[in-house]
């Protein structure tokens, strides 16, 4: 929005806001509008930020060019008093032990779910607020199933959503049409698909809540052989709920896994954090993601049923689960499929103030002409004499090419020759997954690119995989893949006469994810697929014409795409989180909106600086 328009009528001004358990965010609206969107963790640099989210609030009101007293309306994503309500039950039915953990959490808790309007209006106040809006609540899975609906490209639509739990509901089916959502069934707590996987996630040794890409990642090096023990812990029905034995996997807590019934059924203790990965912990990620696509198909199914639509929206933490995705696009069970790009609790913000403007308000639902999501691009973007100041403030040299398509040539050899490029261009990706605006790029020819990226720029564990980025209108030539994926929702197999020839495949486990699989083995998954995005000129310019420059210098269409930070970091929100990020993951080249940053020089004196100090005796760290 235009910062020197008029200031809005405050009715038409509404912010959603989610927080205190994972991804605190805000979302802006006006006149019903996607305006901005974004995450805690991008300001305070704590990743997965649960707090109040007042730094992303500030920076959606930026970005709209609105004052906190222009807000008529602050929507929060879920009703605290029926989480409160839903902890104290299940607290009371564990007996014992779980009173010792509610007498330990409820101050904390009553503290926060009681207060949630109250330390929202303060936070406006210190943001120069002289008036309080209006506050309204919103159910958890409703405003999964807003954020999934409404933004969509269809006019009406069956709706999944499915996560960990909400007040009380783990997963919904619900009908979209014009500007209503009607839930058909839900699934309750403590029977949830997302419990179960967070407590295999921590089972392997990962954290829950976090982790849960790294167990999708890690199953298709093991096998499903824990299925039927998973199916003791989590009954499978036919038409995709699942019944829990909540008082043995419970809370995925230290009690809950050092239970020795539980050893005896998953062959041993959990692992621990530093222990290496072992074919256990690929066996049971291969059996909770087993489990995990049959849930996930049996409720789609149920959900075409149901609702007789042809077209399905998705949302909530699962629904980033894009194997799962990928299995029911294949199905044919829709037409069409569409995810909502930052499904966890952080699009709740967005699908809270949705769910008021449309169906509290009865605002009619335009007829849509396509997704309303801007590609996710709703954060925020320096300005042009902002990125100046910041360049003019550098002790090193940067580079001005003003012309996008010569600036995405020079890039675009730099890539060829093997260069590892951070990419810092436009406004900042609402979600989990960078898209092309804060993103780590590089070829992904070189069968040794997918090792250095993971162990020595990302550090991270060397068996993850990585997406490829692909113009969109090549994508049928190098992937079995016939709708658009420009949120990394879909997992897709790399076209046959793209794949090597397969040999025997080695033991260990890091050496069969090294083994080269396609012609592009930097984004080829040990079983042949690839997390796609597909690049539209029209919706993501700036990378369009990268992958353009690329595809005509080496034929291929296609760069690896990774999100700019390192392993524990959110993603970078500033050029200067994006400098301090590239120096230290050892980056080759910076770009940063029309400035270049040659990082080799950087690199070669941190180099000399480090190897002098060790030779004068100093300990490197």
């Amino acid at each position: 929005m235009d910062p020197q328009a008029a200031a809005p009528d405050r009715s038409s001004v509404v912010i959603g806001i989610s927080c205190d358990f994972h991804d605190a965010a805000a979302a802006l609206l006006v006149d019903g509008a996607i305006v901005a969107a974004a995450e805690e963790e991008r300001f305070t640099r704590v990743k997965h930020d649960r707090d109040l989210p007042a730094r992303a609030i500030a920076s959606c009101l930026a970005i709209g060019g609105i004052g906190p007293d222009d807000i008529g309306t602050v929507v929060f994503y879920e009703r605290p008093m029926a989480v409160l309500a839903r902890y104290l039950a299940s607290r009371q039915r564990m007996g014992p032990s779980g009173w010792a953990s509610f007498a330990r959490d409820a101050p904390r808790l009553a503290g926060h779910n009681l207060l949630v309007a109250y330390r929202i209006d303060r936070v406006l106040r210190s943001l120069g607020a002289t008036r309080s809006p209006a506050f309204r609540y919103a159910d958890h899975h409703h405003s999964h199933a807003a954020a999934a609906f409404f933004p969509s490209p269809f006019d009406r639509a069956a709706i999944i959503t499915i996560d960990g739990l909400g007040e009380w509901t783990t997963a919904s089916i619900s009908r979209g049409h014009g500007r209503r959502i009607d839930t058909i069934d839900e699934l309750r707590y403590p029977n949830s698909l997302g419990l179960v996987y967070s407590f295999v996630t921590a089972y392997c040794g990962f954290r829950p809540n976090d982790d849960e890409y790294k167990v999708m990642g890690l199953a298709p090096y093991g096998t499903p052989r824990y299925a039927d023990a998973l199916a003791e812990l989590a009954e499978l029905h036919p038409d995709g709920s699942v019944s829990v034995d909540a008082r043995r996997v419970g809370w995925y807590t230290g009690r809950a896994l050092r239970r020795r019934s539980l050893h005896r059924l998953l062959g041993g203790p959990p692992r621990g954090a530093d222990a290496p990965l072992t074919e256990r912990e690929a066996d049971l990620a291969a059996s909770v993601q087993h489990l995990t696509e049959r849930a996930v198909q049996q409720i789609a199914d149920r959900a075409r049923d149901v609702t007789g639509e042809p077209n399905l929206c998705m949302s909530g933490g699962v629904a980033l689960n894009c194997v799962a995705n990928g299995r029911v696009l294949r199905s044919g069970t829709f037409d069409e499929i569409w995810v909502q790009p930052a499904a966890g609790d952080a699009g709740s913000a967005l699908g809270a103030a949705l769910s008021f403007w449309h169906e509290t308000e009865a605002h009619d639902r335009p007829a849509p002409t396509g997704d309303q999501m801007a590609g996710a691009f709703l954060g925020p973007r320096p300005l042009p004499e902002e990125v100046d100041a910041w360049a003019a403030s550098l002790d090193h040299p940067t580079t001005r090419i003003a012309d996008p398509a010569e600036r995405a040539d020079v890039v675009a050899e730099r890539l060829a020759d093997g260069a590892v490029v951070g990419w810092f261009c436009g406004a900042m990706e609402f979600g989990p997954r960078a898209l092309g605006h804060r993103s780590i790029l590089a070829d992904p020819r070189p069968p040794t690119v997918r090792r250095e990226l993971n162990l020595r720029i990302k550090g991270r564990e060397g068996f993850r995989p990585f997406a490829p980025a692909i113009l969109a209108e090549r994508t049928a030539e190098w992937f079995e893949l016939d709708q658009p994926s420009p949120y990394m929702s879909f997992t897709a197999q790399i076209a046959g006469d793209r794949l090597l020839p397969s040999g025997d495949e080695p033991l260990d486990l890091m050496e069969r994810a090294d083994l080269p699989r396609s012609t592009i083995p930097a984004c080829t998954h040990i079983d042949g697929s690839a997390r796609v995005q597909t690049v539209d000129a029209a919706a993501n310019p700036d990378l369009h014409e990268l992958l353009t420059a690329f595809d005509r210098r080496t034929g291929c269409p296609v760069l690896v795409n990774t999100s700019f930070n390192r392993a524990g970091e959110p993603i970078v929100a500033t050029p200067a989180d994006a400098l301090r990020t590239a120096i230290a993951a050892g980056l080759d080249l910076l770009v940063v909106e029309d400035r270049l940053i040659d990082l080799t020089p950087l690199r070669a004196s941190a180099s000399t600086s480090t190897s002098t100090s060790t030779s004068a005796g100093s300990t490197p760290r």
